[in-house]
């Protein structure tokens, strides 16, 4: 019977490891929800749950702040340089307490001399992008979640192979494990042109050796400091709507000039010192624009003091008047961005989310369903985006502010990822992305609270359980 004994004995131990790791979730997990579905997980599956907690369970991402501080002398100044070299058109006269809000979120204020044009789709957004990595006389800088070896991956090699041979420095960065797929034979064409491409290294530092569950799930390229492009689009032929199982693929990316591509340039400098301890060099001096759009970068992630991504949503939503309007695939929000939402409902304001109808990931598609039946008897109105897949993260509110980014309305985007959002305080931009959303409308269904009602039973059990793991996916 010794061997009941020593099965006994590995249970016991497991179990005790268990309540351990039961005992670290409820004393780390952000939500007293994900602390609770850890907590009962852990002591009930411990062979399975542990080692899926310290995998997954986390929502700091350790060293990065200490890197951005100290590591490379160089990114200590990078804010005051760009502060010095951007002071004259840093926004500070008549700044509404509410935009003001958001500069202390970005950590850098609104600059103005800025031109902020939107590209709907991957036809323009690629175009733009390969046209100005094609005059890139000085440098590249390159970074995407999703960077894949198919025919858009290869246009955009051979572009960056091109411009490196001319002796333009060029630098890419992407997400090891968003791009998993991609070849090595790939990467090595690019370093054998003279291209420095590297992984964000997710699991690099103290504490972060086996987590998997970090994300930089920015989209950047900056070309000579002078024009910038941030967005939804990732490296791939799915991006262009080549691929006939997704069907037409609605994203939306902008293009900047002017001095808000510093601050870009920042955000990616950041993320390539991490990844490199080095800092490639880089133009600080900006470009004004012939417009004069106010313009706010505000990048976001898991190494913030404060949780930013969720404070930036909850402010917009606030300060609304008149109309929120938002796209995003996903729709998985914290509880203050769901109560702001519904209180802005309530106080009068037209609010409507775009959601895709398809999904791509299944759990987050599900607990949508869980989401739209709670908000929308406040007045919320959702609307289910139909041709094909919608990824597009933007945010409207009333006529004069309007977001573009990499943010979605979910767990990830709010406390895992490294994100980046465009946020422009201009009646010009605003009128364009509302024109842009209306058009989207108009290709959409609107979805109501009784549709998860209308439902069988074991597709509402299936949403309740995929909603009591929201905090934790």
């Amino acid at each position: 019977m010794e061997w009941i004994r020593e099965i006994g004995l590995i249970a016991l131990c497991a179990h005790s490891i268990g309540v351990l790791t039961a005992v670290n979730a409820i004393m780390k997990t952000r939500t007293s929800q994900g602390a609770i579905a850890w907590a009962i997980t852990l002591f009930m599956f411990p062979y399975v749950a542990v080692p899926a907690y310290w995998i997954f369970g986390r929502n700091r991402f350790h060293g990065y702040v200490e890197a951005r501080r100290s590591e490379n002398r160089g990114v200590q100044h990078i804010t005051n340089t760009l502060r010095g070299a951007a002071g004259e058109f840093i926004v500070t006269d008549d700044m509404p307490y509410e935009l003001k809000t958001f500069q202390i979120l970005a950590e850098f204020p609104f600059s103005r001399k800025n031109s902020i044009r939107l590209l709907i789709n991957g036809e323009a957004t690629f175009d733009a992008i390969f046209a100005a990595i094609a005059t890139a006389e000085k440098y590249v800088l390159v970074q995407f979640y999703i960077l894949r070896d198919d025919d858009l991956g290869r246009a955009l090699q051979q572009q960056l192979i091109d411009r490196a041979q001319a002796g333009v420095h060029v630098s890419v960065l992407y997400d090891e494990i968003g791009s998993y797929g991609l070849s090595r034979k790939y990467v090595a064409e690019l370093r054998e042109a003279g291209v420095l491409i590297v992984p964000f290294h997710t699991t690099k530092g103290r504490g972060n050796r086996f987590q998997l569950n970090f994300r930089n799930h920015r989209k950047i390229v900056v070309v000579d400091g002078q024009t910038a492009y941030v967005g939804g689009h990732n490296v791939g032929d799915e991006y262009m709507g080549r691929d006939p199982k997704i069907g037409p693929w609605r994203d939306t990316h902008v293009e900047l000039r002017g001095p808000a591509v510093q601050a870009v340039q920042r955000s990616f400098l950041e993320d390539w010192n991490w990844a490199t301890h080095e800092l490639p060099p880089v133009e600080w001096i900006p470009q004004p624009s012939d417009d004069d759009q106010q313009v706010l970068v505000v990048p976001t992630g898991p190494a913030d003091d404060i949780e930013r991504c969720t404070l930036f949503f909850v402010q917009a939503i606030n300060m609304a008047q008149k109309r929120i309007w938002i796209a995003s695939p996903y729709f998985v929000p914290d509880p203050p961005v769901i109560a702001a939402l519904q209180l802005a409902a309530i106080r009068g304001c037209d609010v409507r989310i775009i959601l895709p109808e398809r999904p791509d990931h299944i759990l987050v598609y599900l607990s949508a369903f869980s989401f739209i039946a709670e908000a929308a008897p406040s007045g919320v109105r959702f609307f289910r985006y139909e041709p094909g897949f919608l990824h597009q993260k933007v945010v409207l509110i009333d006529d004069h502010f309007a977001a573009v980014g990499t943010a979605n309305l979910d767990n990830r985007s709010f406390h895992l990822n490294f994100e980046i959002m465009i946020a422009a305080a201009d009646h010009k931009f605003a009128a364009e992305v509302a024109h842009m959303l209306e058009e989207d409308f108009q290709q959409c269904r609107e979805a109501h609270a009784d549709e998860l009602a209308q439902q069988s039973y074991a597709f509402r059990l299936t949403v309740a359980l995929s909603r009591l793991m929201a905090p934790i996916q």
